[in-house]
């Protein structure tokens, strides 16, 4: 791999990819660190180092963002709404069959046309998660501290609020711009980069954290842990079940064409992160709606928002949240794998491309064939995205702390990144006739 390295740095092109790669980074770290207008600094920093602070969707916030959530800069919200709006199209277009169909006939001229319509979306998705991050955050105080003094819409509060909503949408663009560029001029998926250089920024801090509560002994069991959990995501985000696929021969005048055999790859895990990210943010959401009622003069209702806080608000000591944490991505992963399944039409394709599976009939047999095997697989899937994903929880019984080094969700994004990056390096080299990273 090292060798790899050396001779990628001595080819000038690939070089050059590199070192844009690394400044792009450099860039989106810097602009991380730039406050938001209108934030008490004083108070989000008590609010962070309080027990029950960040909350399963304020964690997700902060992965996503790169860690700007926890310093309220002006990329607080990240590219969390662009993600929301590449969910929203992948969902929307299945409902519409003749403009997926055009989108697919279009090819690539097809894609740029998704992609606008994802940059559109991500616009009014970003000043909606701006203010919904502003406003649990104006509600999110310590004592009498308020983090957002000036957020609102009543009398001298217009005008900060304003500055900070279109702040925090600028900032989401501008992160969503780096992306692309390293994606067009870089090496590896932009987005993915970006939200990888942050996760990979908090681990020493996440080393100091351990180190204050478990010491030495702490902080090695907390690496091992993690190396581990990274072999088994490598392990399993490779897996993949294939089907023999035979083509029949086809006769045109005096030649023949087509025959042969060959496979279809069918991925245990199909559905990456998304799952989690699904979990988290539906989990979430009756502690968003408490905390508009925990101030409440009705008993009842105070009662239940309090309960809904504290069940909901993510403590990472509570083993039933764990358990509804894991039926939720489990649930989750089955639901997004069969909506990918139905996008794919493999068993339509394979039909026109005069392909069958041996001693399944073409059409809808095949198509009950794959499903089936499907089902199976995503099992193991969905059972591995479960127990990533309350591998916190798991740890908290046991340690005195149960932070990861690396957040469960933030693990599938590194690896996830780490070898597709690698892949990309790898068709680099090989197209200079260099020895790559994989074997």
């Amino acid at each position: 791999m090292f060798e790899a390295l050396r001779n990628a740095f001595k080819l000038p092109d690939l070089r050059r990819r590199l070192f844009y790669t690394l400044l792009i980074l450099v860039i989106y770290r810097m602009a991380a660190n730039i406050p938001a207008p209108g934030v008490d600094r004083t108070a989000l920093s008590m609010f962070f180092e309080s027990a029950t602070a960040a909350g399963p969707f304020i964690g997700l916030l902060d992965l996503l963002s790169g860690g700007a959530v926890s310093s309220f800069s002006v990329l607080a919200a990240g590219v969390y709404p662009y993600v929301t709006a590449s969910l929203v199209i992948q969902l929307i277009l299945p409902i519409f069959p003749k403009l997926e169909q055009r989108i697919q006939d279009e090819g690539e001229e097809g894609q740029r046309k998704m992609n606008q319509w994802t940059f559109y979306v991500t616009v009014p998705l970003a000043l909606l998660q701006a203010y919904g991050q502003a406003q649990l955050f104006r509600f999110a105080t310590i004592g009498s501290a308020s983090i957002l003094p000036n957020f609102g819409w009543g009398a001298g509060q217009l005008l900060p609020t304003l500055a900070l909503l279109i702040t925090m949408m600028a900032g989401t663009m501008f992160a969503v711009w780096l992306g692309e560029l390293i994606t067009e001029q870089g090496i590896g998926n932009g987005l993915s980069l970006i939200i990888f250089g942050g996760i990979v920024s908090r681990v020493p801090a996440n080393l100091r954290n351990i180190w204050e509560s478990d010491k030495f002994v702490g902080v090695i069991i907390f690496l091992v842990l993690t190396t581990l959990t990274m072999l088994v995501i490598v392990f399993v985000q490779n897996g993949e079940r294939r089907v023999k696929v035979q083509y029949g021969k086809r006769v045109r005048g005096m030649k023949v064409y087509g025959g042969g055999s060959s496979y279809i790859p069918l991925k245990i895990n199909t559905a990456g992160m998304i799952p989690l990210i699904f979990a988290q943010s539906i989990l979430a959401f009756p502690a968003v709606i408490a905390q508009f009622f925990v101030n409440s003069t009705n008993p009842g209702v105070k009662s239940a928002a309090q309960w809904a806080l504290e069940f909901f608000g993510g403590g990472n000591k509570n083993p039933w949240y764990a358990v509804v944490y894991f039926l939720a991505v489990v649930g989750f992963t089955y639901f997004y794998t069969f909506v990918m399944i139905e996008q794919q039409k493999l068993a339509e394709n394979l039909q026109k491309q005069g392909g069958f599976i041996p001693g399944v009939r073409p059409g809808r047999r095949t198509d009950d064939f794959i499903q089936g095997i499907y089902q199976r697989i995503t099992l193991v899937g969905a059972l591995f995205l479960g127990a990533v994903a309350v591998l916190p929880y798991i740890v908290g019984a046991f340690m005195n702390s149960n932070q990861m080094l690396i957040q469960s969700s933030g693990l599938l994004i590194v690896v996830g990144t780490v070898m597709d990056t690698m892949r990309q390096l790898e068709a680099q080299l090989l197209m200079r006739n260099y020895e790559g990273f994989l074997r």
